[in-house]
């Protein structure tokens, strides 16, 4: 009786199903949904800032895969579906979206490149039961209207969003950020068919967002700069898995329901059924390596998506996306190859900095930018950095989810991006800010018992010679 008490507490509180290897930890095998954490288009012919991805089917059986592209103030601006037969890959230039205005490459077939056997019945090889309409897919559009393409290209590049002739916009209200190219982010989800509904409508919870594990994907940044070169990144995409996974759309108990404490979209979904996304939630601490030379030859950027704190119709309205267009976050620590350390913390003993960084949804910044991450006062070129970029919001009472790439390049040819380093997962509770230590979110030993563990010196204290850089 006590082994199996003991088995019983163990696993109370992980997700009821194993079959689909259950675990809030993030890494990259087959998901449900995928995200592109930051895109950099520029618009003039031959500029050379893009970025490409690209979706492969894992299985067998044909997928949809429901492309969305948001602003970087979290603001859904254009859908389109991919439709994959067994074993398919697809790839996507955004310069061809966002500049061209093409969902095709040239003259090819239109985005939803193939379309299974119209006489195909569920249950038979090579059919997916979970697909509720294959015939939506047949006459995809191949290019975007002049119209919506201006659109488009304007909230991308100014956040004004208003669509010439149509009525639709947000008139004066900004539901995206200013930069001189085309940024923001990308979902792409398993759907039951080719949908025109955004992630921001609860009916796409209900109808249309789907549960198998089953694509992959993975980008690549191109940018051609006169001072650094010429330059190429690539990287997996975020590969976020569905809990308990399987089953047709909608909220279907008991296969329906999920362990997880909250999902990836759970502040979209419907309110009397949150988490039925059954997203796995991505985690809000990272540890994240850094290089700089006073030349510019060593430079290191980060590529960091936050969730926003606009939540349900607010997320939908054109007032709602200025909510995520600064977001604070809680603590952010450099720490040079000596372990020396500058910090952004929320409060010190004789001093409040309450102005602590904020930034949007998706952006690209680089480390030496002092506007949000602490100024290296060491001599030293390299180091890494500590980031909680939990929001803690009244509005989300728990870790809002976030996602950190790091890039570095050097003497503008060589350049590599790479995931940083969780902390902890999507199912950690909250790191502390300003945090009393610094560690996994599992803790880093246990000290045996009669024993007291510290620290062998003042300088291995994570916080030993810390300065509080006010902003």
């Amino acid at each position: 009786m006590i082994p199996l008490l003991i088995a019983m507490l163990a696993f109370s509180n992980v997700p009821s199903s194993v079959g689909n290897d259950d675990s809030c930890d993030m890494t990259a095998a087959p998901a449900a949904t995928l995200l592109l954490p930051a895109f950099d288009v520029s618009f003039p012919a031959n500029a050379g800032d893009t970025t490409l991805f690209t979706v492969t089917n894992v299985s067998s059986s044909p997928q949809i895969a429901h492309v969305t592209i948001w602003t970087d103030w979290a603001f859904p601006v254009l859908t389109f579906n991919i439709f994959l037969t067994g074993y398919d890959v697809q790839s996507i230039n955004l310069y061809d979206v966002i500049a061209r205005g093409q969902l095709s490459p040239g003259n090819a077939a239109p985005i939803v490149t193939e379309i299974a056997d119209p006489g195909s019945q569920p249950g038979l090889s090579g059919s997916n039961p979970n697909i509720t309409d294959e015939s939506s897919c047949a006459n995809p559009a191949r290019t975007l209207t002049p119209e919506l393409l201006n659109a488009l290209q304007t909230v991308l590049t100014t956040g004004l969003y208003n669509i010439a002739g149509t009525g639709i916009g947000c008139g004066a209200f900004r539901p995206g950020g200013t930069h001189t190219n085309a940024r923001g982010y990308v979902t792409i989800d398993v759907v039951s068919d080719c949908t025109a509904l955004l992630p921001t409508n609860p009916v796409y919870y209900t109808n249309q967002i789907l549960f198998d594990n089953v694509l992959i994907g993975d980008y690549q940044q191109v940018k051609a700069d006169s001072l650094i070169g010429n330059l190429a990144q690539a990287s997996p995409m975020v590969h976020i898995r569905a809990i308990p996974e399987g089953g047709p759309a909608g909220f279907n108990p008991p296969l329906g329901a999920t362990n997880l404490p909250y999902t990836f979209y759970d502040r979209y979904t419907p309110a009397g059924n949150r988490g039925m996304d059954r997203r796995v939630p991505l985690p809000s601490t990272f540890a994240a390596r850094w290089i700089e030379s006073q030349s510019g030859s060593y430079q290191t950027t980060y590529k960091i998506w936050r969730e926003g704190v606009a939540a349900g119709a607010d997320s939908a309205s054109c007032r709602g996306p200025a909510m995520n267009s600064a977001m604070p976050v809680a603590e952010i620590i450099r720490f040079d190859e000596r372990e020396n350390s500058v910090a952004y913390r929320p409060s010190i003993t004789c001093c409040f900095f309450t102005d602590m960084p904020r930034g949007p949804s998706s952006f690209i910044a680089s480390t030496t930018n002092t506007g949000f991450f602490p100024l290296n006062v060491s001599t030293d070129r390299a180091g890494w950095m500590y980031l909680n970029l939990n929001v803690g919001n009244s509005k989300l009472p728990r870790p809002t989810q976030n996602w950190l790439v790091v890039s570095m390049s050097a003497q503008g040819r060589y350049s590599v991006d790479f995931d940083a380093a969780q902390l902890g997962n999507g199912c950690s509770s909250a790191a502390l800010a300003p945090s009393p230590d610094i560690g996994p979110a599992g803790g880093a030993f246990v000290c045996p018992p009669g024993i007291v563990c510290s620290p062998t010196s003042a300088k291995d204290h994570p916080y030993s010679g810390t300065n509080i850089t006010p902003r």
